[in-house]
């Protein structure tokens, strides 16, 4: 579930207020980057603030996009990138409805938020999206369950670039430590679990069309 998003770029985020908390993501910046496992630190509309190495490693062969990079806004990159797919398994059912799910909280609490109105607007541009958001998306809540959308706790297929890992699964852990908190900011580490070891597959082509196929399709 993809498509060439026709948006603008997110504007470049403002610093943070005080001397203090700038020195703290400093800081928080060096224990980023003395993590193992791809982790990055997002604000409510999922701006990435902070990534480590290992999250640049993750996405290391994704695509220019003008507004999805993944270094840029995760959100934007699991809805609208076309390389989505190569890199998060089970796309649609384990990365993209979870997604879309967060992002329709997040509109509810920020609802005059531009950023998120650029993205419900880049949704309401493609039929098969909007009718997955408007109908698909509640469905889909009902048959698997609330849990499904957490973030937190999930265990979710990765398809790594570093063949030492290939096609994994990676344990979703989401923490927002006080002063992360207080500056609206959260951070999610994808734990990587030992590779299922399965043979070799062609590489997957690139998405250019919304699709999705696990919920039901318009008529």
């Amino acid at each position: 579930m993809a498509f060439q998003a026709g948006g603008q770029r997110p504007a470049p985020r403002p610093a943070p207020a005080t001397p203090e908390a700038q020195a703290y993501l400093q800081d928080y910046t060096t224990l980023l980057d003395a993590v193992p496992f791809p982790s990055l630190v997002v604000d409510h509309r999922w701006d990435v603030v902070l990534a480590n190495g290992a999250f640049r490693t993750l996405f290391r062969g994704t695509g220019p996009h003008p507004t999805a990079m993944p270094g840029d806004n995760f959100l934007r990159f699991v809805l609208f990138h076309p390389d989505a797919s190569a890199v998060l398994g089970e796309h649609e059912s384990s990365w993209c409805l979870p997604m879309l799910a967060h992002f329709a909280a997040a509109l509810e609490r920020h609802g005059h938020d531009a950023g998120l109105q650029a993205v419900r607007r880049e949704i309401a541009q493609d039929p098969i999206m909007e009718a997955a958001y408007r109908q698909g998306l509640p469905h889909w809540i009902r048959a698997v369950g609330a849990e499904a959308v957490e973030h937190d706790g999930a265990v979710r297929p990765l398809h790594h670039p570093d063949p030492r890992w290939g096609d994994t699964e990676c344990r979703v852990v989401v923490e927002s430590p006080r002063a992360l908190e207080e500056l609206g900011y959260t951070r999610l580490t994808l734990v990587l679990r030992e590779p299922r070891r399965t043979p070799h597959r062609p590489a997957r082509p690139r998405r250019s069309a919304a699709h999705l196929r696990v919920v039901p399709a318009p008529e």
